[in-house]
């Protein structure tokens, strides 16, 4: 059967020979499409789809010659016809998805086990004759030399198996990087992984289930076929039942609504990314420690491995209030039981395995004291189990005490049901377990008397694993809100007490660090446990309010962040800080808090001025104090030793930065490089006040938002800046791509340790060389002024993106609970957010905020010495971590872009009066386009974008040909749209369709050119 989409005659031009088995799959399943097509549409309806497939070039690009031709059989289609086929490609899309991820997961498994068999062989001879253990521990920097730095990149570069940690330590060792470094590195080692609560990931629930029946049943066909192939033979048929199940499973696929029917609640949010916890983190978690312990015991055996929970997660979905009037107070409390319910009915199911599985008896083994003590004590407390029970277990005291712990477990889950509903719990007084911390105390006494009587049991190890990382929380919960919210709600109570002579807001910023900082050393409450304030001002107090509460029920660990997003100030953070001391969230008397303020700085302005305002802050008494754990640590000048009423890092200063807004206001080059100084400076200003940081990076799914794969991203940070610690936002709409398999998932989170201690370890050195960064700084400030140019001071710009990109139809997709403008009430690019803005300009193959600028900058500086200046940014992509970063970004994003597609969109949705000049924006962003596209190119010295990344280069081709058609469908369907909510005459024709026909048709367009798109927003 020929396949639509796909033929062997072209696979030989995408795919190398070690790549069958994915064409392979990939024929399976495109075969599959279309028999479900032709049973469901008809032949006429696979016809169509190969006639609009044939018209795009070989590469998958638009063809200005057979455009008219496309667009005008795509206007004969009713409705109904352009709807089968917008959803027939976006079905396709999802197919291929789900065909790549699992290709990847089998690769990694593969590359995992080969490379760890021979870096374990290696390393036999390594060690032994290794006098590294007692080298001096001497920075790495100062004892390599720079010759030494580059050998480490060379090695590093042409290293196939990177990101893992069996290359990683041997990398270490052939380095001598001094075990005492390597230790004192993995002793603080902090990965913080946090999911988001904005997504443009708009699959649904119902969806997501149908895919992974989908892997599932792939999985299983792979083995059958193995079987078919082998000696140890198997039956054909048992192939073709698979594939007939295939067959059903995409054909109710076919018949499930893509689309949600509501707009989802942030309660929809939080189950949704749950759902990842659920189905593949919880059981996955443990054997990311499991890959470090051994890949560490390999290369420095004398080494003691990080802590179970050095890779932790966070989570903004129902705690971040940034412009989102749907997360309340009340939705955060419900979101934190909500996380406790899944993870105790996860411990349930974990014990009940247990019991069956710990079946040691008295008779045949010992037991220590301390477990019969226990259990008598839980006789007492639990006298009705010990009744149904102690017959039955009489001689196996494991399995009875492992019953008490069910119990108890029971109990605390009944309880959190009664508080998510705030109901008064009706077994308050029965056992059970108060912290995650009592129940890991029970397992623990269980693994030590195992332990002490010659026994192990692996599933008991995972599970302590599991609780030491999740606890009974699950995730902790950053709370976010905007700074200008803070300060217009201490306005409100200040004219309210009439305590200012002038309101808040007419105060300098000088005037109101004073009274601030008056107001942060009295005990003296501010405001009234009645809050007789408007309904804005009233939510930031019980914002804290909650947060409080949340301590007090869940323990401080569940929510300790306050993130402040648009901070610019000094006031910024202490006017939060103010507000957790009303909440009791911080101690005036002592300095002790149970909260961290975090500022988060987004714009370029912010981002400069972000040292200047932490240099303030340390230079603060109270804050100082703070950071330290309290006035008495301070003075007595213990850095190590924090009082058991401190619960946050000592010394320990996180900071957010923000890659969407620096974006959205300065251009793709001009943003990574401000981060990037950012960085730099804020671990300066930190190291002179001996205080840590760790950087919180917000990055988005797309390279217009801080994108791009974590490995070489995390690599190019300023090496000092890590030191161990990081924490990156993790989109919602790249979390199926990421998280969706559990070994894909293992390998992603791998990669990201690594980067951490590599870039810890290994510093280049190349971030520090001045001349390197006045270049630097030189190229940023053209790469801006060209973006502002276009963004903010064409005059035409606006109109040209409202128009020409569907701006307007994805803000009424209902993918998130957030809305897409901040409440300004004004259609300008300051209040839309940075999502919507980089999913129009994907959905119109523009992708323009990942790249625009960037052509200019660099030809600029050509320019000045033609042959010398290219020989240094080629010397610049293959020693410079941090450029060779931006340029593959801009080289991958560039590859997206079909400029051609784009062009059809600004023809055909300019209004006719608007076209003339719409064509001279869009002439100047073609330019830049192809200006960009050569000098990326020239530096990299490919001769098609993406040739150094091949397997990314054929994910990207594989799916650009069929996002063509769709991108056709879309204009059509958006053009007919426009058009009968103007009711001009010139659409009659189509005026037969409803708006809501016509938006539907539009908004499935969109879901598909999404999932062909991978990282759209």
């Amino acid at each position: 059967m020929s396949s639509v989409l796909y033929s062997l005659a072209q696979a030989d031009n995408i795919y190398p020979a070690s790549e069958l088995f994915l064409r392979h799959r990939l024929q399976v399943v495109e075969e599959l499409w279309e028999s479900v097509l032709r049973q469901e549409c008809g032949q006429k309806m696979v016809d169509l789809l190969r006639q609009l497939r044939d018209l795009c070039s070989p590469e998958g690009q638009a063809r200005n010659d057979q455009a008219a031709e496309v667009f005008n059989l795509i206007e004969q289609l009713n409705i109904n016809e352009a709807i089968r086929a917008a959803r027939a490609f976006a079905l396709y899309f999802q197919l291929i998805n789900i065909i790549e991820q699992d290709y990847e997961q089998r690769q990694q498994l593969t590359r995992y086990e080969v490379e760890a068999g021979s870096v374990e062989q290696e390393n036999l001879a390594n060690i032994t004759s290794s006098s590294n253990h007692g080298e001096n521990d001497a920075p790495v920097n100062s004892g390599l030399g720079a010759d030494m730095l580059a050998k480490s990149w060379r090695i590093s570069a042409h290293d196939k198996q990177k990101g893992t940690f069996a290359a990683l330590f041997p990398l270490l060792f052939k380095l001598n990087v001094p075990p005492q470094q390597i230790q004192r590195l993995i002793s603080q080692l902090d990965v913080r992984l946090v999911f988001t609560a904005h997504p443009t990931e708009i699959v649904r629930h119902t969806i997501r289930d149908k895919q992974r029946q989908v892997v599932n049943l792939l999985q299983k066909l792979d083995t059958i076929e193995n079987r078919v192939g082998n000696t140890a033979g198997g039956y054909p048929w048992e192939a073709a039942d698979l594939r007939e199940q295939l067959l059903e499973e995409i054909r109710l696929w076919w018949r499930t609504d893509e689309l949600h029917q509501f707009k989802p609640s942030v309660l929809d949010e939080v189950d949704y990314t749950l759902h990842y916890f659920q189905e593949v983190l919880f059981d996955g978690i443990p054997h990311l420690y499991k890959r470090f312990k051994y890949a560490l015991a390999n290369t420095f055996p004398w080494l003691e491995p990080p802590s179970k929970n050095f890779c932790r997660f966070g989570s903004w979905v129902g705690s971040d209030r940034d412009g989102n009037p749907s997360v309340t107070p009340e939705t955060t409390w419900q979101t934190a039981c909500y996380q406790r319910k899944m993870v105790l009915e996860k411990y349930i199911q974990s014990v009940k395995q247990l019991i069956e599985l710990l079946s040691v008896s008295m008779h045949w083994s010992d037991v220590l004291p301390d477990l019969l003590e226990s259990l008598e004590l839980d006789q007492s407390q639990l006298s009705e189990i010990y009744d149904a029970l102690a017959l039955r277990y009489r001689q196996e005291p494991y399995r009875l005490k492992l019953s008490y712990v069910h119990k108890r477990l029971e109990n605390t889950r009944d309880r959190n049901i009664a508080l998510y509903n705030r109901e008064t719990p009706k077994n308050e007084d029965a056992p059970m377990y108060r912290s995650g911390a009592e129940f890991l105390a029970e397992l623990r006494l269980i693994q030590h008397n195992l332990t002490e009587t010659g026994l192990s049991c692996r599933e008991l190890d995972n599970l302590i694993c599991q609780v030491e990382i999740f606890g009974f929380d699950l995730t902790q919960l950053d709370i976010r809100q905007e700074s200008s919210r803070h300060a217009d709600a201490l306005n409100e109570i200040l004219e309210y007490l009439q305590l200012l002579p002038l309101s808040y807001h007419e105060l300098s910023e000088a005037q109101r660090v004073a009274w601030l900082v008056g107001e942060l050393q009295t005990r003296r409450p501010l405001i009234p446990a009645e809050l007789p304030f408007s309904e804005k001002t009233n939510d930031v107090i019980e914002t804290f309010r909650v947060a409080r509460s949340l301590q007090q029920e869940f323990g401080v660990n569940i929510c300790q962040t306050y993130i402040i997003s648009m901070c610019r100030e000094v006031s910024d953070v202490l006017e939060v800080l103010l507000l957790a001391k009303e909440a009791r969230l911080f101690d005036p008397g002592t300095a002790i808090g149970t909260i961290q303020v975090v500022p988060l700085f987004e714009t370029v302005e912010d981002l400069q001025r972000s040292r200047s305002v932490m240099r303030q802050l340390f230079e603060l008494p109270l804050y100082r104090a703070l950071l330290a754990g309290g006035y008495e640590v301070e003075e007595k000048g213990d850095k190590e030793n924090v009082p058991p009423s401190s619960p946050l890092t000592p010394n320990l200063q996180e900071v957010m930065l923000g890659y969407s807004d620096s974006n959205k206001d300065s251009g793709f080059l001009s943003s990574n490089w401000e981060i990037h100084k950012a960085q730099k400076s804020l671990q300066k200003i930190a190291e002179y006040y001996s205080i840590n940081v760790r950087i919180f990076h917000g990055r988005g799914g797309s390279v217009g938002r801080g994108g791009g794969p974590a490995y070489e991203a995390i690599l190019a940070q300023p090496g000092h800046s890590i030191n161990g610690r990081i924490k990156i936002t993790e989109q919602g709409e790249v979390l199926a791509s990421k998280y969706s398999l559990q070994d894909l998932a293992l390998y992603h989170m791998e990669t990201i340790t690594t980067a951490v201690i590599q870039a810890s370890l290994l510093r280049t050195g190349f971030d520090d060389i001045e001349p390197w960064n006045e270049i630097m700084e030189e190229l940023a400030a053209r790469s801006r002024t060209h973006y502002r140019s276009l963004i903010y001071e064409q005059p035409d710009f606006i109109d040209f993106f409202h128009q020409v990109t569907p701006i307007e139809e994805i803000s009424q997709l209902q993918i998130s609970s957030r809305p897409a403008r901040r409440p300004s009430g004004k259609k300008d690019l300051s209040s839309l957010r940075a999502i919507p803005w980089v999913f129009s300009w994907t959905q119109t193959r523009f992708l323009l905020p990942s790249w625009y600028g960037v052509g200019t900058a660099l030809q600029e500086f050509l320019n000045e010495e033609p042959e010398e200046h290219l020989k240094l940014l080629r010397y610049f992509y293959v020693k410079w971590p941090f450029f060779k970063m931006v340029i593959s970004k801009a080289e991958m994003t560039l590859a997206k872009v079909d400029i051609q597609m784009a062009e059809h969109y600004v023809q055909e949705l300019s209004q006719p009066e608007d076209k003339a000049r719409f064509d001279k924006v869009f002439e100047q962003i073609a330019s830049e386009f192809y200006l960009t596209r050569d000098l990326v190119l020239k530096i990299t010295d490919h001769k098609r974008l993406l040739d150094g990344d091949p397997v990314l280069q054929r994910s990207v081709q594989l799916r650009n040909g069929t996002i063509v058609p769709l991108g056709f469908i879309q204009v059509s369907i958006i053009k007919r749209l426009r058009q009968s909510m103007t009711n001009t005459t010139s659409g009659v024709i189509h005026s037969r369709y409803s708006k809501g026909e016509l938006l539907r048709g539009a908004l499935l367009t969109i879901n598909g050119i999404a999932a062909g798109m991978r990282n759209t927003g």
